[in-house]
């Protein structure tokens, strides 16, 4: 089968279309026929910087995390799913794993979760990493309830935009920072938007909370945002970010009494524990897109050969929503979701 290959770490130059052999489903497997995939941050750093990051496969490697696709046969003692089943979820592109960038893949079926019926392949495909961690963020740790007041840093990129329509569908009163040229896309979300390039976070939070900060904040930026997030919160208020590799003063937080909770939904493929839960999360993801609470923005989609034209995409920084590979699509180029 065609898959996309490294054979080092760098540039996204070092991806390449290969042939490669066609896995099978062992137990407690599905065989998938992919239909798309999605790129994310996490498969941009695992290409750039290998196994300094601990869940990078050996070289060579196939990388991808997301997908969605059809059952094409199923691995002993899978009782969940059957052949000719739409699926979806994040169970590849991590060591001991193989890579979603390929025409079929063999994957754990605790990872899975129907794909939901109103949404296309491509839509699907751009949800299960971004849903599951935003899902992992707001419920599962800072179990955001109506009324909440809820402050997402970058709402407008792949996590935030799923963030900012999962707090809404909880009844969270929900605000947004982007750039100037996503405060739309960030209104129409279901967020107040707040332009970070044109008001600090002492100002936002006088405007918007009478000085006494966000009940929630949720960081998908990292670095000294986390920082901001800390001063964007009420006292005893919850914190959550995707992006904590950074040394740093915890003094802020201390005096205002928070709750820190660090988000790295790729545990269960790692290690293995917990793996069912994705699933459980997946489910109650397509509920919600089912229910008309929930769409992915597809910022863009590029076919299988082009995917280094996808990551570098991701990487000139700037997208709304996620950037999608499409499996089978002729070679013509690359399309914005909105043409």
């Amino acid at each position: 089968m065609k898959a996309i290959v490294i054979d080092q770490f760098g540039t996204a130059d070092v991806l390449r279309l290969a042939d490669v052999p066609e896995p099978t489903a062992g137990p407690g497997q599905v065989l998938v026929e992919i239909a798309a995939s999605s790129v994310n941050t996490a498969d941009v750093k695992a290409r750039e910087l290998g196994q300094a990051l601990d869940f990078v496969p050996p070289l060579p490697a196939q990388l991808g995390m997301d997908f969605a696709g059809t059952v094409r046969a199923v691995g002993e003692g899978v009782t969940d799913f059957a052949e000719d089943d739409e699926v979806y979820g994040c169970a590849a592109g991590v060591i001991g794993h193989g890579g979603a960038l390929a025409e079929r893949l063999s994957a754990d079926a605790r990872l899975l979760a129907p794909k939901p019926d109103n949404l296309s392949m491509v839509e699907a495909a751009a949800l299960p990493l971004v849903a599951i961690t935003a899902y992992e963020a707001l419920i599962d740790r800072m179990n955001v309830q109506p009324g909440h007041t809820v402050l997402i840093h970058g709402g407008a990129g792949g996590v935030g935009h799923v963030a900012v329509q999962t707090a809404a569908a909880l009844g969270a009163r929900v605000y947004a920072t982007g750039s100037s040229g996503q405060q739309e896309a960030i209104r129409h979300l279901g967020a107040e938007p707040i332009d970070y390039t044109r008001e600090g976070v002492d100002a936002y939070v006088t405007r918007l909370t009478d000085g006494a900060g966000f009940d929630r904040v949720f960081d998908t930026v990292g670095g000294d945002n986390i920082v901001t997030s800390f001063a964007a919160a009420k006292l005893n208020g919850h914190v959550a970010t995707t992006v904590s590799l950074c040394e740093l003063d915890l003094t802020l937080a201390h005096v205002r009494g928070l709750s820190l909770h660090v988000i790295y939904m790729l545990l269960p493929m790692i290690h293995g524990p917990g793996r069912e839960r994705h699933g459980e999360i997946l489910r109650a993801v397509a509920r919600l897109a089912q229910n008309g609470k929930l769409k992915p923005i597809v910022d863009s989609i590029y076919p299988l050969a082009r995917a280094a034209e996808a990551h570098r995409k991701l990487e000139r920084g700037g997208t709304i929503g996620k950037v999608v590979v499409v499996h089978g699509a002729d070679e013509s180029g690359s399309m914005d979701a909105a043409e």
